[in-house]
Parts: structure tokens; C-alpha cells; sequence
């Protein structure tokens, strides 16, 4: 069964993202999602053939989880947006945040300080279920630097599309407006802790 692009468009209009902005951001999520199923249908024909031992077999295998994670980590960074309330200071999350960090300020100031970072990729706050531990992570590509088997709670895209038809190189007002559209219930959803 192929993958369908999921529908965001309740997130035009949010504040601080121009609808030329999101919308843009739209499509190359679609593309993700429609590469993703492409892959899939020619690896399985590869298969179907023999040619597993072909280059263009492996290089498809390679490829796969490039377009997979592009596509995953979008829905969850739009899933992760739309918020208008803040994060509840006696919710799961918030005791999860000060156990590991110390305080959400300081939780902030760290994940923060990661989308601030030079190059192109994601923040992702983890969560380690079997040891309840917090981590926030630089994903240079979509398919590299993902933490083994932790669970991703709150997605940033910091590749340039998500935020330079807005803010030019001013990485950090997209940060701020990030911040300001949060859906935190969303984000402690995916806690398991």
C-alpha cells in the first residue's frame, strides 16, 4: 500500500510562516512522500527481476531511507506546529525536561543553541525510552545521525527551505517563531515515559 501525503494545510496562516513559505514547504514534503513509493516500487521490481546485485540496487537501498526520513521527519515537524498554548509546567514532559536538563529553560537554551548551529539538517529532542533519558540531536541528513531506537518527540527543520523566503539567514527569528507555534500536546503525545 503506497504512501498518501498527509493534509496540513490548517497550518497556513500560523504566525511567523508566510503562506508562500508553508506552502512551499507543502511540496517538498509531497515530493518526499511520492520519491518514497517510487523507491519502494523499484526496489521491489529489482527484486522481482534478480538484480539485487545490481549498482542500481544498492544505490536504491541507499537511497531509501534519504526519501523515508524526508517524508517522516516532515510529519512530524508539521505535526509538531499549529500550538497555541504553552507547554504545561506540571505535565509529563515538563518533569521529564527538568529531571534531564535541570529546567525547561535549560532544555531550551540547548535545543536552541542546536538549530542554531552552522549547516543544514534537523533538531530532534529524543527521548531513550528504556532509559527515560532526554537528548537534543543534530541530524546532518535525513538518513544520518538518528539515535538508535529513541523515540523523537520534537522535530526542527533547519534546512534552508524551512525558513530563508521568511527570514533570509536570520536562523534565529525562525527559531523564535518555531517556538511560538509549538503544539506542545502533540510533542508530550509521543513521550513514553
Amino acid at each position: 500500500m503506497p504512501y498518501t501525503a498527509k493534509d496540513y494545510a490548517a497550518l497556513v496562516g500560523m504566525q511567523g510562516f508566510s503562506e508562500t513559505l508553508i506552502k512551499n514547504h507543502f511540496t517538498l514534503y509531497q515530493g518526499y512522500v511520492t520519491n518514497t513509493n517510487k523507491v519502494i516500487d523499484m526496489l521491489g521490481q529489482l527484486l522481482k527481476d534478480g538484480k539485487t546485485g545490481t549498482p542500481e540496487y544498492a544505490e536504491l537501498k541507499r537511497r531509501f531511507g534519504w526519501e523515508f526520513n524526508g517524508m517522516r521527519l516532515h510529519e512530524y515537524y508539521f505535526e509538531n506546529l499549529g500550538g497555541k498554548t504553552p507547554l504545561s509546567r506540571d505535565g509529563k514532559l515538563t518533569k521529564m525536561l527538568q529531571a534531564e536538563f535541570g529546567s525547561v529553560e535549560e532544555w531550551e537554551k540547548d535545543y536552541r543553541a542546536t538549530g542554531a548551529m552552522r549547516g543544514i539538517g534537523w533538531v530532534a529532542l529524543y527521548e531513550d525510552a528504556p532509559s527515560g533519558r532526554l537528548f537534543n540531536v543534530w541530524i546532518n541528513e535525513h538518513d544520518v545521525s538518528h539515535l538508535g531506537g529513541c523515540n523523537p518527540l520534537l522535530i526542527m527543520d533547519v534546512f534552508e527551505h524551512a525558513f530563508m523566503i521568511d527570514y533570509g539567514l536570520k536562523r534565529a527569528d525562525y527559531i523564535e517563531a518555531f517556538f511560538k507555534n509549538i503544539n506542545w500536546q502533540a510533542v508530550e503525545s509521543r513521550c513514553m515515559g
